[in-house]
């Protein structure tokens, strides 16, 4: 059966992918035309919108494929949405530890520990929203999305005014970070 392609989502897809090259090809940081930085903490710039694109575009795409999933059973949808949550999370992980090795000024290979890889990169953070959506979208379906949408902000609008501050660095999410994962994975 071939699956049915959306133009204008894969046209969207493919303008974030140019747009993420570009910022991500910068060549020098101290020349490069301010837009094309992020905001240090506060304010954004047009590379700030990389990331909510990729979620608006997955969330699109998640509406496409939930709607055929509503024929199998509950297993075999946590199934489907685990295994692509993982293998993006993985590809996300291999792709931040990659080559695997470090070259010493001798000329030796040094394997990269894993105690000194990124676990939360792009693609990981990708994985984990679509893992999450997906799972509510499957059980509480929109009505139920929407109020987890309105639960989860007031929750944690709530905890950044409650705990910490509101520095980039003092804040209850880098806190949390460095409490669960430690320095070394950040």
């Amino acid at each position: 059966m071939q699956q049915q392609r959306y133009l204008s989502l894969d046209v969207f897809r493919g303008m974030d992918v140019a747009l993420m090259i570009i910022v991500n090809s910068l060549g020098s940081f101290d020349t490069a035309w301010s837009p094309l930085l992020h905001a240090p903490w506060h304010g954004f710039t047009l590379t700030d919108l990389v990331f909510p694109t990729f979620l608006f575009v997955t969330g699109n795409a998640m509406f496409f494929s939930m709607q055929k999933y509503e024929a199998m059973g509950s297993a075999a949808v946590l199934g489907k949405i685990a295994k692509r949550s993982a293998i993006i999370f993985l590809i996300g992980y291999l792709m931040y530890w990659f080559p695997f090795f470090n070259i010493t000024e001798n000329g030796d290979l040094v394997f990269r520990p894993l105690s000194h890889t990124r676990i939360l990169g792009v693609l990981q953070r990708i994985a984990l929203c679509y893992g999450l959506a997906a799972i509510i979208i499957h059980y509480f379906k929109v009505k139920g999305a929407v109020w987890y949408i309105i639960a989860s902000l007031v929750s944690y609008t709530w905890a950044l005014w409650a705990f910490g501050d509101l520095t980039m660095q003092g804040n209850i999410g880098h806190q949390l970070d460095l409490l669960i994962m430690g320095p070394n994975h950040l």
